[in-house]
């Protein structure tokens, strides 16, 4: 039987929904099929903002740790190092959480695998990580990617003090409402990398990637070029006008903001400056990631 629950923020509020990301499920699926062989779950942070009685998750990073019986060890400093580099980037963005894959399982053993007795002790850490933010108590995210019936399971937690003669003894999780969002650009993105996928060829996918953004301005230069071509014979008599596309390019033309080229530049500049340095920046955190993995095995082969 599901359990609701809705938790009271430090603003009298209750927190309801939790809504996830496109961006946030497909950066925890990348850690979860790069991790070591033989490993068992993964986890990481959750970032994002706390709007009254809901909670939207934006962005994740993955942390290292390593899970024994009932003991866990958290990269600590790793967290808080990545913690920094992204609110240097987005500002707006705070902790909300964490989030686990489920336990490795077969059938409906899954779908109980997404608790451990182990998770309490990472909530609790991260407790102390959403003290700084909007969050009163952090969400867990827990993604079963066992496949069961082909579907991606997801489920959102909130803990709750059990107490006993005013004494508390343990955290009890209860399911909290979650919801999936797309922006209107991640939705483009997705549907994108959708059709991409299911239209690829043998001899495509052995091709080395175009450059994506070199794709769209030779499209858009394409597109710029005919629209030019029609209006030039329009004038000069070759054609007859129509309203309906006279209408169209019109319309185009005056959503599109006035910038001088000097500025336009600079933007342009900026943008690919920061594309680079998050791919930078992804690239080192792969990096870290598998030697953080790699010092891991050898601990425990040693230990």
């Amino acid at each position: 039987m599901r359990r609701e629950y809705e938790s009271k923020g430090s603003d009298g509020t209750e927190v309801n929904s939790v809504v996830v990301h496109p961006l946030v499920l497909l950066s925890i699926l990348d850690h979860h099929t790069r991790r070591q062989d033989g490993a068992g779950r993964v986890i990481g942070t959750l970032l994002g903002r706390r709007d009254g009685d809901k909670v939207e998750v934006t962005n994740c990073f993955a942390v290292p740790h390593a899970e024994r019986d009932e003991e866990v060890a958290i990269g600590k400093d790793f967290n808080r190092q990545m913690l920094a580099l992204h609110l240097r980037a987005n500002r707006n963005e705070t902790v909300v959480g964490w989030y686990a894959t489920a336990f490795p399982g077969d059938g409906e053993q899954a779908s109980s695998n997404c608790l451990a007795n182990t998770s309490s002790l990472i909530h609790e850490f991260y407790t102390g990580e959403c003290e700084d933010s909007v969050m009163d108590s952090p969400v867990h995210l827990v993604v079963d990617t066992s496949l069961v019936n082909d579907t991606l399971a997801l489920k959102g937690y909130i803990s709750s003090t059990v107490t006993l003669d005013g004494e508390p003894l343990s955290n009890m999780f209860h399911e909290v409402r979650l919801l999936l969002k797309s922006s209107e650009s991640e939705r483009i993105v997705v549907n994108e990398m959708i059709r991409s996928i299911g239209g690829e060829t043998a001899e495509e996918k052995k091709e080395e990637p175009v450059n994506s953004l070199q794709v769209s301005l030779e499209k858009l230069l394409e597109m710029l070029e005919t629209a030019s071509e029609y209006v030039g014979k329009v004038v000069d008599g070759k054609l007859e006008a129509d309203d309906t596309i006279g209408n169209q390019i019109a319309d185009t033309l005056s959503s599109v903001p006035r910038i001088r080229p000097e500025a336009f530049d600079k933007m342009f500049s900026d943008s690919m400056q920061d594309l680079l340095m998050v791919s930078y920046l992804s690239n080192i955190t792969k990096t870290q990631l598998t030697i953080s993995e790699k010092l891991n095995e050898v601990l425990d082969q040693e230990a």
